[in-house]
């Protein structure tokens, strides 16, 4: 009876973690959209448009800088404290933050000098903006790993905060500060504005974050296993870098084929969607180390529980948060003006591809937590191949919707996959719908 009322505390536990995090992230969501909006507004459809494809370069440099060391966070730190190992724990965290700070400088160095270099190697007009974002890189890529060590330590609500709340409600309030003082309302301001509010949100939660890690330091010397953490991160470096692939693929192949006003337009559906796709991260921030943890103490009975019942309780929210998304959208998409209400058919086609895809399951999390890291990534990077594929394929066809068609199939066709990934090799059985 005990071990059950435990058990059931725990969960309500995890449960509350998750809507507070989910809580969290609309009220970013919230913040980013009115951030969107405003800046659609100020800057215009084509402004708009080259900020946004320039955004989304720059978030994929940034989580692909890390190498995956911000995934393996959730993955070793629980273990390691499983296991009571603070040695490997400390070396991993200044290995990391290491090594994400030192790639990130490189890659925006290199990037940089790319473009002052040959001038031709982007049109004129993305020229400054890419020469700030390269700025944001180093900043962009140590907050997220501060995300994946206050995940990992089940400090929740301090990894997704400061990058998703604070972060945004800075850039807005920059961004109208910036334009009232007599800044031009065009890309270039819109990127150092993200630059400043990226460093003042790195800042609080860095130092909240070393404050906590210091009042329970142990004595036990630094090992640095490095070759270990690479042969796992590297792998989910890649499922990280093609999972936020899924996420942008459709705008990056828009940014090559059509007007920056109908990439700005697409793009502003895709941001109602992150109010669906935040569901499956307020799941997956509280349950993944849970599985690492679970794994380590040997405990198989209490992981499939874990499992079945995160699964039935991430669908049915995605798709209340799906339906209300939709049904708010003719609204929501007039703010950012009355073209952007054409993109309604869009959202629609892409909320119904990420419901599909909840209904497989945490599978990525089982197979990236559980040791099953390159099955998972080799999966994931022939979906990315085949998600660009289909959106060359369709969007000369079909336009706009072709590339939400091609973003929803693949979407969804992943999860499908991946759920068989865990059955055949975790043996555990992840759709919701699943008895």
């Amino acid at each position: 009876m005990a071990a059950g009322a435990s058990l059931g505390e725990a969960e309500a536990g995890a449960a509350g973690t998750a809507l507070a995090v989910f809580g969290v992230r609309i009220a970013a969501a919230a913040c980013a959209f009115v951030a969107q909006v405003l800046m659609a507004r100020l800057m215009g459809g084509d402004e708009y448009g080259i900020f946004a494809t320039v955004w989304v370069w720059t978030a994929l440099a940034g989580h692909a800088s890390t190498w995956g060391l911000s995934q393996a966070a959730c993955r070793f730190l629980p273990t390691y404290r499983a296991q009571g190992a603070a040695g490997p724990a400390r070396g991993f965290l200044a290995f990391g933050a290491a090594f994400s700070l030192a790639a990130a400088a490189a890659l925006a160095g290199l990037g940089a000098a790319l473009v002052w270099l040959c001038p031709g190697l982007v049109a004129a007009p993305y020229a400054s903006p890419v020469l700030v974002a390269a700025l944001v890189l180093p900043f962009f890529a140590l907050q997220d790993f501060c995300e994946g060590v206050a995940r990992g330590r089940d400090w929740t609500l301090l990894a997704v905060a400061p990058p998703y709340l604070l972060r945004q409600g800075l850039v807005m309030g920059l961004m109208l500060a910036a334009v009232g003082l007599g800044a031009p309302a065009e890309a270039a301001t819109a990127a150092a504005c993200t630059l400043a509010a990226t460093a003042l949100s790195l800042a609080l939660q860095a130092g909240i974050l070393l404050r906590r890690l210091a009042a329970e330091r142990r004595p036990d010397r630094a090992l640095y296993p490095w070759r270990d953490w690479l042969r796992a991160s590297l792998p989910m470096a890649l499922i990280d870098l093609a999972g936020s692939g899924f996420n942008f693929v459709d705008v990056l192949v828009l940014g090559f084929l059509l007007p920056p006003a109908e990439v700005g337009a697409y793009f502003a559906a895709t941001r109602l969607l992150q109010f669906v796709v935040f569901v499956q991260y307020a799941a997956s921030a509280v349950t993944a180390q849970r599985f690492a943890a679970a794994q380590a103490r040997g405990d198989r009975e209490g992981l499939c529980a874990l499992v079945r019942r995160w699964s039935r309780l991430t669908l049915a929210a995605t798709l209340a948060t799906g339906l209300a998304v939709v049904a708010a959208g003719p609204l929501l998409l007039g703010l950012f003006g009355p073209d952007f209400q054409a993109a309604l058919p869009l959202l629609a086609i892409l909320v119904a591809g990420h419901g599909l895809a909840a209904a497989f399951g945490p599978a990525e999390d089982l197979l990236t937590m559980l040791g099953a890291e390159r099955a998972c990534a080799a999966v994931t990077l022939v979906l990315l191949g085949t998600a660009v594929a289909l959106a060359l394929v369709l969007v000369p066809l079909l336009g706009l919707a072709g590339a939400a068609l091609a973003a929803g199939l693949v979407t969804a066709g992943r999860g499908a996959a991946l759920a068989l990934f865990a059955h055949r090799r975790l043996g555990l059985v992840t759709p919701a719908f699943a008895r």
